[in-house]
């Protein structure tokens, strides 16, 4: 399987946030950030990031979890899921997990993918990441 590995900056497009009352500082928060992939790999280079996460969170750490689709200029997609922890301190915000395709289009089809991911929040509505992982598309699984 090919490795790659690439960055992604975004911008919180929907954000809600729900404060519970069970323990002080316990919220939940969905959100949905867009952007821009460059990688070094010309599969995942300029796709279009659209991802949709619920945090639950006290006092600002706690558990992340969605789903994302990396869209190409010609309409192909890989859809996934992500997981990992959210962690704050000294005014810090830092995400970090695992994530996994699970379906696609075109060339991706088929397609086996995972990896993981570290990011901050630049902002309240800023995100940069990095990520790494493993693929293989269907094609070249065929033909092994």
């Amino acid at each position: 399987m090919p490795e790659m590995s690439g960055s992604f900056t975004g911008q919180t497009r929907v954000e809600t946030t729900i404060r519970l009352s069970d323990v002080p500082g316990h919220e939940l928060r969905i959100a949905e950030i867009t952007g821009s992939q460059r990688s070094t790999d010309e599969n995942w280079n300029n796709a279009r990031l659209v991802y949709w996460g619920v945090l639950d969170l006290v006092n600002g750490s706690g558990t992340q979890r969605g789903d994302y689709v990396n869209e190409r200029a010609n309409g192909e997609r890989e859809c996934g899921t992500f997981e990992g922890k959210v962690t704050t301190a000294q005014g810090q915000t830092t995400l970090e997990g695992t994530w996994e395709a699970i379906s696609g289009t075109g060339k991706f089809k088929g397609m086996k993918a995972q990896g993981t991911y570290k990011g901050r929040m630049t902002s309240l509505s800023e995100v940069e990441m990095s990520w790494e992982g493993r693929y293989e598309l269907a094609a070249a699984a065929e033909a092994a």
